[in-house]
């Protein structure tokens, strides 16, 4: 029995890729053992606010002297840590929106990276080292090594650096390319990579909630 926090942050509630593919990540999660149980994070519908104070990037101990943090605020991240804390692996849906990440999805983030609590600072403390951290990211266009695009992509590598290198999980990502092709004329040459990447996102999504979400020997 195994739980899977899962979160969306895409605007697009109909059509969103990313939506989809952390839909069937959940569902095979779900069926990989019995008891297995998703908790799920809807960051669009239910946005975070931002840092209420800038005393809330660190724990009460290395706050500034005087530092008076609202009481709802604290509360407030103290249960979305303990949230993540509670997972046995995490799922992050995280479209790419002006290359970066959407700013509901980072508002997260800012609350649950906090030195000396979910990653080092003046104590060693990984809580989440080993853990399992997927990443699906949908892109409207393409970013292949060597393309003039190459290295657009800053939501991926600041990803991978908060949750693998700060919070020592350990990152997979799932990608699927080429979202806008067929709504944008410029890109309609890559329907066909377009779809078949979107296919072989949903493949990997369900085989890896497979591999993670089965009992442990």
């Amino acid at each position: 029995m195994a739980n899977l926090l899962h979160l969306d942050s895409s605007a697009d509630l109909e059509t969103s890729r990313s939506r989809a593919i952390g839909h069937t990540f959940s569902e095979a999660w779900l069926a990989a053992a019995p008891g297995n149980t998703v908790t799920h994070r809807d960051l669009h519908r239910d946005p975070l606010p931002h840092l209420a104070d800038a005393a809330l990037h660190w724990p009460a101990r290395l706050r500034p002297a005087g530092s008076t943090p609202p009481a709802d605020a604290e509360a407030l991240q103290a249960s979305l840590i303990a949230e993540l804390l509670a997972a046995d692996a995490l799922l992050i849906g995280a479209p790419l929106y002006n290359y970066s990440l959407p700013s509901s999805l980072k508002a997260w983030i800012d609350n649950i990276h906090v030195p000396a609590v979910t990653a080092p600072f003046d104590v060693d403390t990984q809580p989440l080292a080993g853990r399992p951290a997927v990443i699906v990211t949908s892109r409207g266009a393409s970013y292949d090594p060597g393309s003039p695009t190459d290295g657009w992509d800053h939501e991926v590598p600041a990803l991978r650096l908060i949750l693998g290198t700060a919070l020592g999980m350990t990152v997979s990502v799932i990608a699927t390319n080429l979202t806008l092709a067929e709504t944008v004329p410029a890109l309609s040459d890559q329907i066909d990579r377009s779809r078949r990447e979107l296919v072989e996102a949903h493949e990997a999504a369900a085989a890896l909630a497979r591999e993670l979400g089965a009992p442990t020997a």
